[in-house]
């Protein structure tokens, strides 16, 4: 066990939004979509496919915070 107190805490930052291609189900963060395109369909069979789903994260996702000192995760409701 730990003597760290725990006293210096970051907030971690949360899941970011996700795509997936409905031609070939790649899933994506949607900042990492550079172009408007799904990369892998466009690599592999040369198609510049659009067709994107947001993909439904878990409701019951928690804030995260950090501990500077130790790097102990500490999950909060």
């Amino acid at each position: 066990m730990s003597n760290c107190k725990h006293s210096n805490l970051i907030l971690l930052p949360g899941k970011k939004k996700r795509l997936r291609c409905t031609h070939c189900h790649l899933t994506i963060k949607a900042d990492d979509l550079a172009k408007e395109y799904c990369p892998e369909c466009f690599e592999v069979h040369g198609d510049k496919r659009y067709d994107f789903e947001e993909v439904v994260e878990d409701a019951s996702e928690t804030t995260q915070y950090r501990c500077e000192d130790c790097g102990l995760i500490i999950k909060g409701e």
